[in-house]
């Protein structure tokens, strides 16, 4: 009988055929990126295909050191790795070392090479960058005389400030000729003591945007006096100049609003700041009268001719409160009086002779009482109700009055 292999035997049996197959061990392959999937771990699974077959890929999170751009769908690049055998599943799959973007593999080598040197170099350090100015009176321009880029810089600036002056260096942005154009363009804007300086052009494939990837370029941007703004290709696009530079715009368009402040808003907040400050000023003003007004009411009230004022009204207060207090105690008395004079008519003599009583007093003047009192012939005063009777004791009766 024919000789059974299980499927694990059959699988480690290829997988050893691809491990002796010296070309396997360390290939390139170029083809389309598709199924792009990024692992939560770090590893990057994708299909490197062309027009007539597919082949499955993992890189591997050890190895992302070998891949200096975000892989993504449509790519074309060119895979170097090896190709081996997964048992379990029993297919073969490309186990990717590094990854070059196809045809500019060796530019994006220069560049990842030129901008580790320049960074090595301080050239990108954030303590080098100059503040961008807020209000400018003239933009300097390197750039192409013709294109969308300088027409967009132009027609954004002036639509945000038609009073701010904008000189243009026409300069090569492409070619052999580009790079000391475009450093010719800084050093002649800087000697014309610009306020701002954008440096661009618009957007391309990587060689048409290499001048901006070029030493002298990104030496003449961190040595110009003058801040400067780059504003190379579209938003996607990132160039050695970006990380130099002062300011990065992710658009040409970008750059004239990042550098010319919009006139219209500056007028808007000069309003607001006016209505604020005489908001301000009258608060101040109205703090000051509320002031003024105490300090006034202070000095009023300690003045010498408000102090007599108040001792005269406390002098005539004292005044009333004695007169009251006074016709009070003479109330008082007046009616202490009265009770008394009505307990004296009860016992007063006079009371009693009027009616009908008399008062009898010898000649020394002493009350008459008792008619042991009396002799006969003594002269008697007899005191009546109106007068007084002069009389003589002529008889003397003793008797008891009942």
């Amino acid at each position: 009988m024919q000789n059974v292999y299980s499927v694990s035997q059959v699988n480690t049996y290829i997988k050893n055929m691809f491990s002796q197959d010296y070309m396997l061990r360390s290939i390139s392959v170029k083809g389309e990126v598709s199924n792009c999937k990024y692992h939560s771990f770090g590893h990057i699974y994708f299909t490197l295909k062309d027009k007539l077959g597919v082949i499955s890929c993992v890189m591997f999170a050890g190895n992302r050191g070998g891949l200096s751009f975000p892989l993504k769908e449509g790519m074309q690049v060119v895979v170097s790795g090896n190709i081996d055998v997964y048992e379990r599943d029993g297919r073969y799959q490309l186990y990717a070392k590094k990854i070059v973007l196809d045809g500019i593999g060796q530019l994006y080598e220069r560049y990842e090479a030129l901008k580790q040197e320049l960074e090595e170099r301080g050239l990108f350090a954030e303590e080098y960058k100059q503040p961008i100015p807020q209000y400018i009176h003239t933009l300097g321009v390197v750039t192409a005389k013709t294109g969308a880029a300088v027409r967009d810089i132009i027609n954004i600036a002036k639509r945000r400030n038609p009073y701010v002056q904008i000189i243009v260096y026409p300069a090569i942005v492409q070619g052999e000729y580009a790079v000391p154009s475009i450093v010719n363009g800084i050093h002649a804007l800087e000697q014309l003591g610009v306020d701002v300086m954008i440096v661009g052009r618009g957007g391309g494939s990587i060689e048409d945007l290499w001048a901006f990837n070029e030493e002298a370029v990104a030496q003449a941007v961190f040595d110009c006096s003058v801040p400067v703004i780059s504003a190379v290709g579209h938003e996607t696009d990132t160039t050695i100049i970006d990380y130099v530079a002062d300011l990065r715009a992710p658009t040409p368009s970008a750059a004239a609003e990042l550098a010319v402040w919009d006139v219209d808003l500056l007028e808007k907040r000069l309003l607001s700041y006016r209505e604020y400050m005489i908001n301000r000023i009258r608060q101040r003003l109205e703090k000051y009268r509320l002031y003024v007004s105490r300090e006034a009411m202070r000095i009023k009230q300690f003045s010498p001719q408000n102090r007599i004022q108040t001792l005269r009204f406390t002098t005539m207060r004292a005044e009333e409160q004695l007169q009251a207090g006074m016709q009070h105690i003479l109330e008082e008395y007046r009616r202490i009086l009265s009770i008394r004079i009505e307990r004296l008519k009860g016992v007063s003599p006079l009371d009693k002779l009027s009616q009908g009583y008399s008062f009898v007093e010898n000649e020394n003047g002493k009350t008459v009482n008792d008619i042991n009192a009396v002799s006969i012939g003594e002269l008697l005063t007899i005191s009546v109700k109106n007068g007084k009777i002069k009389a003589r004791a002529e008889k003397i009766n003793s008797h008891i009055m009942k």
